[in-house]
């Protein structure tokens, strides 16, 4: 799946090492001439969310109004919505398995053939949110039972995306 200057797609992969594995994502994508920037499936409400943090990261380069040293934090603190770095890093990978929305800026057939030997991609449906998710991730953005509420049934997602638009505000 493609949106404009990125593709994003679904992967399952293991991690042992943060480092290592940063290490080896960011080797990858030098040589292919890409950004790779992994987001935590578990942490993200669906696509739509990948795809407002990733346009808010790359606008936030484009316009030089960037708080972090990387388009990838960039996208990471979009995506949780805060200025904290340590809040941003929960939105990325972690030791043991993953599920994730993999991004690649610009998009890059042959680094996801590279990638293809740390993760396999998948076509699940990772966009239901049951509430198990929604009770972390209300916790996550701060989304209160009153905000819940007023907003409607099925407006949850909505709540999320307002908090990563908020950012822009916030800087």
């Amino acid at each position: 799946m493609t949106g404009g200057e990125f593709e994003i797609r679904a992967a399952i992969f293991r991690v042992h090492d943060c480092s290592r594995f940063l290490g080896d994502l960011r080797r990858i994508a030098s040589a292919h001439a890409t950004r790779i920037i992994c987001f935590n499936a578990d942490m993200m409400a669906g696509q739509g969310h990948v795809e407002a943090a990733m346009g808010k990261a790359l606008r936030a380069v484009c316009a030089g109004t960037t708080i972090s040293s990387s388009l990838e934090m960039e996208a990471l603190l979009f995506a949780s919505g805060s200025r904290q770095c340590s809040q941003a890093e929960r939105f990325g990978i972690h030791e043991g398995e993953n599920r994730a929305y993999v991004c690649l800026c610009p998009p890059a057939g042959a680094a996801i053939r590279a990638l293809s030997c740390i993760m396999k991609f998948v076509e699940e449906d990772w966009e239901a949110l049951s509430e198990e998710k929604k009770n972390r991730l209300a916790g996550a953005f701060g989304i209160t039972p009153g905000e819940l509420r007023a907003a409607g049934p099925g407006r949850f997602r909505d709540l999320v995306l307002e908090r990563v638009a908020l950012l822009v505000v916030y800087r």
